[in-house]
């Protein structure tokens, strides 16, 4: 018996960028095709099979601590991009400026799909879905440049709209166009939290 069960749920990839180097900038270049490899995508900062711990992980390790890698690759959605430039009163949120690497059209409330799901290219590429990417200062920062004084809203309008953290499950190229199908887990509410 499956665990994880396919839905009738794609998301087009509409968009696609790497970070190839966080210290000069945290922005993301528009690539047209990607590579994924277990240690992330290939020319992608953020990837490595393992990386120092940071905020996302503070409860559970000191910082710099070295972990494993779930947050090789982060994904958005075109529906929730949007959402947020509404909410922050700027005509358009480009992904470059959150350095996102994947941008998916046609998932409904998208950075609400449950921890563990799986997006799955009919390729062959398969990310593993690891939680939600919660909205920080660091695009802040960026969309300041862009549109003077409107970063600080950023943090707030992207509320469970940033979309998620990821990792590589099964290794293969993905491309502008490429529909990815959302599979998800079993859900049972934990009643003690």
């Amino acid at each position: 018996m499956p665990f994880i069960h396919p839905t009738d749920l794609h998301g087009e990839i509409v968009w696609l960028g790497l970070v190839t180097d966080r210290a000069k900038s945290p922005r993301a270049h528009p690539v047209e095709r990607v590579e994924g490899r277990f240690e992330g995508l290939v020319g992608e900062a953020h990837g490595g099979l393992t990386r120092p711990s940071c905020a996302r992980v503070q409860a559970q390790y000191a910082r710099g601590t070295p972990i494993r890698n779930t947050r090789q690759i982060s994904i958005g959605s075109e529906e929730e991009l949007a959402v947020i430039a509404e909410t922050m009163g700027i005509p358009r949120l480009a992904p470059e400026w959150l350095g996102v690497n994947i941008v998916l059209r046609g998932i409904p409330d998208f950075t609400r799909i449950p921890p563990a799901s799986r997006l799955i290219c009919d390729g062959g590429a398969a990310l593993a879905v690891d939680m939600e990417n919660k909205p920080c200062l660091i695009p802040a920062r960026e969309i300041d440049r862009e549109h003077p004084g409107q970063g600080k809203l950023f943090k707030e309008a992207a509320r469970v709209r940033r979309g998620v953290t990821a990792w590589i499950e099964r290794e293969g190229g993905l491309r502008l166009g490429d529909q990815l199908r959302l599979h998800i887990p079993t859900l049972h509410p934990y009643p003690h939290a």
